[in-house]
């Protein structure tokens, strides 16, 4: 994210303080890792999960996912022990697997080095979070990090972008969010926050329409 991109982002009398950044997508290419997980696991009850590639949840958390793939197919499980499943299987790929997106590392250290606080706000549980940070090396670079388990609503409301601002003690007012989903980018504008998009593959065909600014990659 260049001086010229924040600088379109400016708005009269409302600075930029912070930058809260999803993770899955935005930060890391861990996409394709989360949905070949559920794939692996509903593939064991004979479910052929999102076969043209565009998954219906993505934005959701983990167990919200679950509840919409219970609401449309029978399978063994309630949706919280899919998710643990689940999670047990995606761990050890992310550990394995995950990388940066392009630039991410320099962008983050640029924007703390301008000033600017960072937090991150993932529909991801805190375990996957963690895992994914610290696997790409950037989790220093976090003063706060919120997953979406640890609040009331998960995208497209706005509470897990509200509760980042507020650990971080700024305004809504003042937060640029960084998202690659629409889901996501309805949730900051709820918040009140300025929006950048940054489509990945997974999330091409989303409607950005209500993005500050869509940027093809950090």
């Amino acid at each position: 994210m260049s001086d010229a991109e924040l600088a379109r982002l400016s708005r009269p009398g409302d600075a930029i303080d912070a930058v809260i950044f999803d993770m899955d997508g935005v930060l890391a290419d861990s996409e394709p890792l989360h949905q070949h997980a559920i794939r692996v696991l509903l593939a064991e009850y004979d479910i052929d999960w999102a076969p043209d590639g565009r998954d219906p949840t993505v934005g959701l958390t983990s167990l919200e996912s679950f509840a919409v793939i219970c609401a449309r197919h029978t399978l063994p499980h309630d949706p919280r022990r899919l998710d643990e499943l689940y999670t047990a299987r995606v761990l050890p790929l992310l550990r394995e697997r995950v990388t940066p997106l392009p630039g991410v590392p320099d962008v983050l250290r640029t924007l703390v080095a301008r000033g600017l606080r960072l937090g991150l706000a993932s529909s991801s549980g805190p375990e996957v979070i963690e895992t994914t940070l610290a696997t790409l090396g950037v989790r220093p670079l976090f003063e706060v990090v919120v997953s979406g388990v640890e609040v009331a609503r998960g995208k497209p409301a706005p509470d897990v972008f509200l509760e980042a601002a507020k650990r971080l003690g700024v305004t809504p007012g003042a937060c640029v969010v960084v998202e690659d989903s629409e889901r996501g980018v309805r949730a900051a504008r709820a918040a009140g926050m300025r929006c950048v998009a940054v489509p990945c593959a997974e999330t091409r065909h989303h409607d950005f329409t209500d993005a500050t600014l869509v940027l093809p990659g950090l």
